[in-house]
């Protein structure tokens, strides 16, 4: 009786004893619908490929918000374990001192160390520290690229199997689209990014001095050239010629193209999986349009897009945990399906031969676009950007970019106006960051 008694007892113990213990991992992101989706989907199938973490994806606005929640958070001492910040929010995270745990030398000391090197190097390269040392995790990496209405063309008349290459190009078949009957021939989203940090890269001009940053605190704008004004009043005339529809700021302009009112637009590469669920109509994709008389261009894109940064003072499991995370999404697979399936560019060289392997390009042109505008030998002016109270200068850019296009201002003064305050800004960050 008293066996009996002893095997009840040890089973009820394990009945009651816990379970072993998941470790939550918090991320917080700002993708939306489709995107919003994927990231789900991501984090399940990285939850179900081992029981010993547990990612938990929570939106938290757009990317200036969640940013803002992100640092409020720390200040509070409550911060998530991951956060998604657009690219231009890198040296911001890169100068708050003791906020973040650097992913490379996370991965190091929990002995599974992030490799840069397997990554597309223009995306390594402009997340990584002057050692070259990854400080945070390349993710939803984009480019901007050329979208445009095939149905459109074909109404006006234009080859849908050849989108314009140059301005000259653009206008020209923007005038044909309003006549066949489009409401607008053209429009951009995210303005400040495609046509004055982009625009330049693609040109092979500088953004700002010390190398657009890289080199070091003290870079100033340089957005008040000669190709600059150029560009501004072209697109500022095409305004005037109703061929150009300002959209608004960041992704507004983008419902315009997917309702099929725009014809053509510049945007993100990572647009195509909305574009795909939205548009009513066949689209193409072509490379970014770019002035053939200027000497070097087109040269590459720039990133745009976010990646994922970790916040300091967290458990060594939880570091463990990121370091998994991370490692899954990097693997071929999952990086070449992110990519198929958004848009975004493949971050690593893996995922872009595995997705070349497939046929994936053959079987949907303008795919590889983003890639090969970005899979070049950067320039000194075309690595990317790297300054401080970027968000700030690009509100100041789009808000007087407004101006211009509206004609309240000329676009020299205009431009001349931006230098001016974003290195008032600039000047600042660097004295806040010494």
């Amino acid at each position: 009786m008293r066996k009996h008694w002893g095997i009840l007892s040890l089973a009820g113990m394990m009945a009651t004893a816990p379970a072993f213990a998941v470790t939550d991992i918090q991320f917080w992101h700002s993708m939306q619908g489709a995107l919003g989706e994927r990231v789900e989907e991501l984090a399940k199938g990285f939850n179900e490929s081992q029981s010993e973490y547990r990612v938990q994806p929570v939106y938290k606005g757009t990317y200036g918000e969640s940013m803002n929640a992100g640092i409020a958070a720390f200040r509070a001492g409550n911060a998530p374990d991951i956060l998604q910040v657009f690219e231009v929010g890198t040296a911001t995270m890169m100068y708050a001192k003791g906020a973040v745990q650097p992913i490379q030398e996370m991965s190091e000391k929990v002995g599974k160390p992030i490799n840069p090197d397997n990554f597309i190097g223009a995306v390594a390269g402009y997340y990584a520290s002057p050692e070259g040392k990854l400080v945070s995790m390349p993710f939803n990496s984009s480019t901007p690229v050329f979208y445009y209405n095939k149905d459109a063309f074909k109404q006006a008349g234009l080859d849908p199997e050849k989108p314009p290459k140059t301005w000259a190009e653009l206008a020209e078949a923007g005038k044909k689209l309003t006549a066949a009957g489009s409401a607008c021939g053209y429009t951009t989203s995210w303005p400040s990014w495609t046509q004055l940090e982009t625009f330049s890269a693609w040109h092979n001009v500088p953004y700002a001095t010390q190398d657009n940053g890289f080199k070091g605190l003290d870079a100033r704008l340089a957005i008040d050239s000669d190709l600059h004004v150029r560009h501004l009043t072209n697109l500022a005339q095409m305004a005037k010629d109703g061929v150009f529809t300002y959209g608004g700021r960041g992704d507004d302009p983008n419902s315009l193209f997917m309702s099929g009112r725009c014809a053509m637009i510049t945007g993100s590469s990572g647009m195509r999986a909305n574009i795909m669920r939205t548009a009513k109509f066949e689209f193409g994709i072509g490379t970014l349009p770019y002035y053939d008389d200027v000497k070097g261009a087109p040269q590459n894109t720039i990133i745009g897009g976010a990646s994922l940064w970790v916040f300091a003072n967290k458990p060594e499991a939880t570091y463990r945990g990121i370091t998994e995370f991370f490692h899954y999404l990097a693997s071929p697979e999952v990086a070449a399906r992110w990519h198929q399936q958004t848009g975004y560019v493949p971050v690593t060289t893996a995922a872009y031969d595995l997705t070349k392997q497939s046929g994936f390009y053959d079987k949907n042109p303008g795919t590889e676009i983003a890639v090969q505008q970005l899979n070049v030998e950067t320039t000194a002016q075309s690595r990317g950007i790297r300054l401080g109270f970027l968000p700030q200068i690009r509100e100041l850019e789009d808000a007087e970019m407004e101006r211009i296009i509206t004609g309240k201002v000329e676009p020299k003064a205009g431009l001349e106006n931006i230098v001016k305050r974003g290195n008032e800004l600039l000047t600042r960050f660097e004295q806040s960051a010494k």
